[in-house]
């Protein structure tokens, strides 16, 4: 097994959190893991990303310049990483702040609205866990359980009243996901 995933957007959508927590559940699963954020020094409003390399052998670099699978959270992310993604990958898109991602060959594409899919259950702000679920589970990256796992362990003490919508949020992904492979024909 060997993915490397970038996880893009502006500052402030949740991107370093989204790839913090799919290294711990990574490691929580006895994997090989390496967590790289990347963000521009205006931090909340600039550009910003993760790359989280998973794999069942030691890893060279953490560095991804063509991943597996790509969480493009905005439009400018999507434009950015869409030409990068390898043949065989997953390019995972947030149509609520970019509209309906073209298909391109060779690469699985999954849009989903994250912002309304979360805003659904109470807090907008958890469009990068919605994303996080859906990548997880169209890719079958890791159990949901250990990301689960990993989200009880990361969230501080003055956030722990959040577990709850958290861990909806990470299902409601996963099931969108599902739903949307099933709907083309392809087992989840």
């Amino acid at each position: 097994m060997y993915e490397a995933i970038v996880v893009a957007g502006f500052g402030g959508q949740g991107v370093v959190f989204a790839g913090q927590l799919l290294a711990y559940a990574a490691l929580a699963c006895d994997l090989h893991v390496t967590w790289l954020p990347s963000y521009g020094p205006e931090m909340r409003g600039g550009t910003a990303s993760s790359s989280v390399v998973i794999s069942d052998e030691e890893i060279g670099s953490p560095i991804v310049t063509h991943p597996t699978v790509c969480l493009a959270m905005n439009a400018p992310s999507l434009e950015k990483f869409w030409p990068l993604v390898r043949p065989g990958g997953l390019l995972v898109v947030n149509t609520s702040l970019t509209g309906q991602p073209r298909p391109r060959e060779g690469i699985e594409v999954l849009g989903i609205p994250a912002q309304e899919e979360a805003a659904a259950l109470g807090n907008a702000r958890l469009a990068n866990v919605v994303m996080t679920g859906a990548a997880v589970a169209a890719r079958e990256l890791l159990p949901l359980s250990a990301v689960v796992e990993a989200l009880s362990k990361m969230l501080p003490p003055s956030r722990r009243h959040l577990l709850g919508i958290n861990q909806e949020a990470l299902q409601k992904g996963a099931s969108f996901a599902v739903q949307a492979r099933a709907s083309a024909g392809r087992q989840p």
